[in-house]
């Protein structure tokens, strides 16, 4: 797995937790304290994505929309 994508994977994991626990009604204190820590992982994660060793050998023009 590329190591960029390991935070990607990790934080929509937490996000799915989140959003069940929500729904599923569980601990108020719970819920509150994963809100009150998402902004870490997310911060985490766009770091991890930006600064990624990925290098892009296309330019803006060449493949300005890829949908195939």
């Amino acid at each position: 797995m590329k190591n960029y994508l390991f935070p990607v994977y990790l934080v929509t994991t937490f996000l799915i937790i989140y959003i069940t626990a929500i729904q599923a009604n569980l601990n108020t204190g719970l819920i509150l304290f994963m809100f009150s820590i998402s902004p870490i992982p997310i911060i985490w994660m766009v770091y991890k994505v930006l600064t990624a060793d990925v290098e892009v050998t296309s330019t803006f023009d060449e493949k300005w929309y890829e949908d195939q």
